[in-house]
């Protein structure tokens, strides 16, 4: 029975397809991270990723492949992210990321820059073929763009369909610096 409750702990907070944390995860998470931010006085970045042509995955080579995707997708993301940071999958193709005690804004902006330039990287899928997507990230800064979980995680999604809206394959902060 120990091992049961311990499994269904784990899928009530983590994704069933790539094992990453979850929104339940991810909410309490950032709680933490934006009360440690006020705490220290430091700062920290919510980036809402969103894949680029995903669905021509699923509808030309099925989903089966976009799940194959998914799962790399997760791997290429978590690669260059530390130990304090946060990769959580919000479903289908969303994912966000929690930098955690930044020096500045611009550290969100590298780890932005290096998510789409990874993402632009050719992915060969099990069935042989070759995908080709790209990434589009929002960015909103803790605690200068919003001091809650539901502040941030808006401001992010804000900022994400800015940088959809503007051409795809790049990132947009909440509010852009001058």
């Amino acid at each position: 029975m120990p091992h049961a409750q311990t499994e269904l702990e784990r899928l009530a907070h983590h994704d069933a397809l790539t094992g990453l944390p979850n929104r339940l995860l991810l909410i309490s998470r950032l709680e933490h991270a934006i009360e440690r931010a006020r705490r220290y006085r430091s700062i920290g970045a919510v980036l809402f990723v969103d894949l680029d042509h995903f669905k021509s995955i699923n509808d030309s080579f099925g989903h089966r492949s976009g799940d194959d995707l998914l799962l790399d997708v997760a791997g290429r993301l978590s690669e260059r992210l530390r130990d304090i940071d946060t990769l959580a999958r919000l479903g289908g193709d969303e994912f966000v990321i929690v930098l955690e005690d930044i020096p500045d804004r611009g550290a969100a902006a590298i780890v932005a820059d290096n998510v789409v330039s990874r993402m632009r990287a050719p992915f060969l899928l099990r069935n042989g073929k070759t995908a080709h997507i790209g990434a589009s990230v929002g960015i909103a800064v803790f605690t200068a763009d919003g001091d809650s979980v539901a502040e941030l995680m808006e401001h992010a999604d804000a900022a994400l369909y800015a940088a959809k809206h503007s051409g795809r394959g790049r990132y947009r902060f909440f509010r852009e610096p001058e």
